[in-house]
This record gives structure tokens, C-alpha cells and sequence, in this order.
């Protein structure tokens, strides 16, 4: 049975494919089979085309991404837009399809952990639920970077999901007191581990807390 990860972010632009790319390539330097998995986007391809590459190029862009829609909105706002209801079985079958073939699996939400994809009785945080393995925080290391993951760490609570971890993304090259300070006092308020944080601009990352959290 495929292993994976989920990975949701603090808001939208936290950095979630970066990150997911970054785990994704260093399994794969590992000779780990991993590969992305971005069931919605919305806009742009872009999020997919760049799971597709760092997954080695073995995936199409409709296995990474069966969802594509061209509004650049919350999903359920965009499948309004477009008259297009999203289908979560859409979402269940390509994951299986990609678990089937693939040891490990790297899942990308859409913007937060409470964006809307079919009203608010499916949202991400449905979507991870019904994925099921465990689920990573990208945090996009900023002013009021606190506030966003703590009040997403309590609402993955909420719904029974404890986090596997926090990824810190660092958003700027120079560093403000907020940014500094924010990595060393998060873990102490919401008890949930940082696992690492990445530099701006950098383009690897350990893989080993990633194969621990897989058992691999």
C-alpha cells in the first residue's frame, strides 16, 4: 500500500508546492518512487507542471492534476464561475490511480486548510481526511505567521487531525524580528514540532524527517 504525505499551508502563496517539490526530489534522490499530487488547481497549471517535474517527469500533468480550472479563485468559487461542480471521486480515483502505481504519494492542498471546494461540506480539510496520511503545515514565515498556524493547527484539531509537523518557509532574504522569533516560540504554543524551515531560494532539503514520518 502507497505511503504519503499531505500538505496544506497557513494561506495561499505559503509556499506549499515549493515545499512539496523539495520533499518530492529529496525522497527521490533517496531512490524512494515518490511523486506530486495536486487534485485542484485553479488559474494556472503551474503548481502541477512543477510537481510533474521534480516527480522525474513520470506522471502527465492529468495524472498530477485531474482538476484544472481556469478561475483564479477558491475552488468552489471557481467551479460556480465555470459551471463546473468538482467531483470528489474525480479527487479519490486519481489518488488511488498514482497510490497504485507509486510507493509514496506527496498530496498539495489548494490554499488553506479551510478553503472551499464543494460548499463546506468538502473542503481541504475533508480532502485530507479522505486521503488520510499524515499532514505537513507549510508556513509562510511572516508578519502574523503565529496567528495563521495557530488557528490552523486548532482547526485541524477541531476535526480529529493532529499535524505531523510544521514546515517554516522563509518568505524574504533579510529576516525581521517577527521572522526570527516566530519558529522558536510556535512549537511552545501549539506543541506541534518544526520539522525544518528553508531559506529563500534554496533547493534542497533533508530527506530524512520526511522518511521518518513515512517509515521508511
Amino acid at each position: 500500500m502507497s505511503k504519503g504525505l499531505f500538505i496544506t499551508g497557513t494561506d495561499t502563496d505559503a509556499g506549499k508546492t515549493y515545499v512539496s517539490s523539495l520533499i518530492i526530489r529529496a525522497l527521490r534522490q533517496e531512490r524512494v518512487d515518490a511523486v506530486g499530487y495536486k487534485p485542484i488547481c485553479c488559474g494556472d497549471r503551474n503548481d502541477a507542471l512543477e510537481m510533474v517535474d521534480a516527480s522525474g517527469e513520470v506522471l502527465t500533468a492529468d495524472q498530477a492534476n485531474p482538476i484544472w480550472l481556469k478561475t483564479p479563485a477558491a475552488p468552489h468559487v471557481a467551479a460556480m464561475f465555470e459551471n463546473s461542480p468538482i467531483d470528489k471521486e474525480v479527487i479519490s480515483a486519481g489518488h488511488k490511480a498514482l497510490a497504485d502505481k507509486h510507493e509514496v504519494v506527496i498530496t498539495e492542498g489548494v490554499g488553506g486548510w479551510l478553503v472551499p471546494i464543494h460548499g463546506m461540506e468538502f473542503s481541504v480539510a475533508e480532502m485530507a481526511k479522505e486521503i488520510g496520511h499524515p499532514v505537513i503545515i507549510v508556513v509562510g514565515n511572516k508578519l502574523g505567521a503565529l496567528n495563521h498556524t495557530l488557528l490552523t493547527v486548532e482547526a485541524m484539531r477541531s476535526r480529529g487531525i493532529e499535524p505531523a509537523g510544521l514546515v517554516f518557509n522563509n518568505l524574504i532574504d533579510e529576516l525581521d524580528t517577527a521572522t526570527i522569533t516566530n519558529k522558536g516560540i510556535v512549537e511552545d504554543m501549539c506543541g506541534v514540532e518544526v520539522i525544518t524551515d528553508v531559506i529563500r531560494g534554496q533547493t534542497e532539503i533533508e530527506s530524512w524527517p520526511f522518511m521518518d514520518l513515512l517509515g521508511l
